[in-house]
């Protein structure tokens, strides 16, 4: 397998996982505020954070593993360009508390995950 199928495959079950939980919380959460996207991109970090602060060694030792998870799948799982869209769109429909707790909390959490993580 080559790096660019590893990242072909890695980053389409991202998305896939990504939609998932789209659905998941589209019909077991009604709110303005866009936890979808935030869970998304919380559970991107932690993988990404375990699977170089726990796994380095199988990680770094094989290329096409880190590419799969690191660059596909996380890549295809988090959301950075959701994220910006939907914190425009709580600001467009004046609802700047959720905006600025959405910029807070996903900035705050999806660091703090990979910091005290992906520390050996």
């Amino acid at each position: 397998m080559n790096s660019a199928l590893a990242v072909f495959i890695g980053g389409g079950l991202g998305c896939v996982a990504r939609y998932g939980i789209s659905l998941a919380v589209k019909y077991n959460y009604a709110a303005i505020f866009p936890i979808a996207t935030l869970l998304s991109n919380m559970l991107s970090c932690l993988i990404l954070a375990l699977a170089v602060g726990y796994f380095a060694d199988k990680i770094s030792a094989n290329g096409l593993l880190y590419t799969f998870v690191i660059v596909g799948f996380c890549g295809g799982f988090s959301t950075f360009s959701s994220f910006s869209y939907e914190t425009i769109h709580l600001l467009k429909n004046g609802n700047l508390i959720y905006a600025l707790l959405n910029i807070a909390v996903s900035i705050i959490s999806c660091f703090c995950i990979v910091y005290f993580l992906s520390k050996k």
